[in-house]
């Protein structure tokens, strides 16, 4: 054998090596300590939701802890509301096992739960001038499974239209903010454009339908047999069922698709797109820890790199603007929140088992009653928590042993 050779099977070697180890270690879920409530002191406490440790929800807790003092820049808000995200159930499954490289190893870095709420600003640092104790807001922070969130003034944080309720703004921040930046940013919409949103019954979908109404689009929503009649009443201007046809075989083109189910290849999509159309995939299949995850999205980029559609993945990111905008339509009535159930705050992880089976309409939502006295009061439902967070867990094992 030559020195070269020895020396590329050395390096390969070191590289499955290095690959492995990685693969256990993201994949590696750390023993779930014993929740211990704070003791009683001088600073107050809350109650809030926590995950200690990568699993099913039945490992969150309802703890209490110290209640958040704001900063001179951070308005303190008594949530009121807060819903349920596909972003929660990936967190508390802790995947797919990439996000771990930023979330935490083993364990997750930060216990807390949640982004959408809606509240009343209860108190606000001293630099703080656009809002005040009493102000009705809503917006997209770490921890809103909680009664109480900090938020800095100027991130995403806005006024809550006064003919909207806690409920239905709660709804509204990561869902609305990834259908607006999906529909304006990725695809550029406009009036006139065929669009169809696969996933029209969803969080995103129902938001995607009424956002695209709004900018003059003819829009053609897919969803089950069950939804037609929703998102139809959501303004789209066709509704596709997708247990009776298949929308990449019918012959019809569109100039833009917002993918949020990830069921159909790039390849039957570009089959119903104009030329030079817009695929934006919002969502991916749900099952898979690892890459295969991520695989319709890779095919995508890789399709768009060889012809004329354009074939886009992206993360939607919170801000003061896209809420003030979504505000503003919400008060004008031209776009509305579609809540599917109501959970309280000691029932969140039965709210994110609902979410995680995949046949919400619209929202879930959590409602945080003032001085909650709540306690964890859930239990798991058999077979339900099962394929999604089971599958996560009998792999983390094989991987670890």
């Amino acid at each position: 054998m030559t020195t070269k050779k020895r020396i590329f099977i050395g390096l390969a070697g070191v590289l499955a090596l290095a690959i492995t180890s990685l693969a256990i270690l993201l994949s590696h879920d750390a023993e779930c300590p014993t929740p211990t409530s704070a003791a009683r002191g001088p600073q107050p406490l809350m109650k809030a939701v926590m995950q200690r440790c990568y699993g099913a929800p039945e490992m969150l807790t309802l703890e209490d802890i110290p209640k958040p003092t704001p900063a001179d820049n951070e308005v303190l808000v008594r949530v009121q509301a807060a819903a349920v995200n596909p972003l929660d159930w990936h967190s508390v499954a802790g995947w797919p096992y990439v996000m771990r490289l930023g979330g935490g190893l083993g364990t997750p870095n930060d216990p807390r739960t949640g982004v959408d709420f809606a509240g009343t600003v209860e108190s606000v640092g001293k630099q703080v001038t656009r809002f005040k104790p009493g102000d009705e807001v809503f917006g997209g922070r770490g921890g809103a499974f909680a009664e109480y969130v900090v938020v800095p003034e100027d991130r995403a944080i806005a006024a809550k239209p006064a003919n909207v309720t806690f409920e239905q703004a709660a709804a509204i921040p990561v869902a609305a903010v990834t259908a607006l930046q999906a529909l304006r940013d990725q695809a550029h919409v406009q009036a006139g454009q065929r669009v169809l949103i696969n996933g029209a019954s969803g969080g995103v979908g129902t938001f995607a339908v009424q956002i695209a109404k709004s900018f003059g689009a003819e829009v053609t929503g897919v969803c089950s047999t069950r939804n037609v009649e929703l998102v139809r009443s959501l303004g789209a201007d066709h509704v596709i069922d997708y247990k009776k046809e298949d929308f990449t075989s019918l012959n019809k083109r569109y100039d833009v698709i917002i993918d949020n189910v990830g069921n159909h290849s790039p390849l039957d999509l570009r089959h119903v797109l104009t030329p030079n159309g817009t695929v934006v995939i919002v969502g991916a299949p749900k099952r898979g820890p690892w890459i295969g995850m991520f695989l319709g999205v890779i095919k995508g980029i890789v399709l768009s790199w060889l012809v004329d559609e354009n074939f886009v993945f992206f993360v939607a990111q919170l801000n003061q603007d896209d809420l003030t905008f979504l505000a503003r339509l919400a008060g004008e009535g031209k776009m509305t929140s579609v809540i599917d159930r109501n959970f309280t705050l000691g029932e969140v992880p039965a709210a994110i088992e609902y979410l995680a089976g995949w046949h919400a309409r619209g929202k879930v939502v959590v409602r945080v009653p003032p001085d909650s006295n709540q306690s964890q009061n859930w239990k798991p439902t058999p077979n339900v928590v099962s394929n999604v967070f089971n599958e996560s867990s009998k792999r983390s094992m094989i991987l670890s042993r």
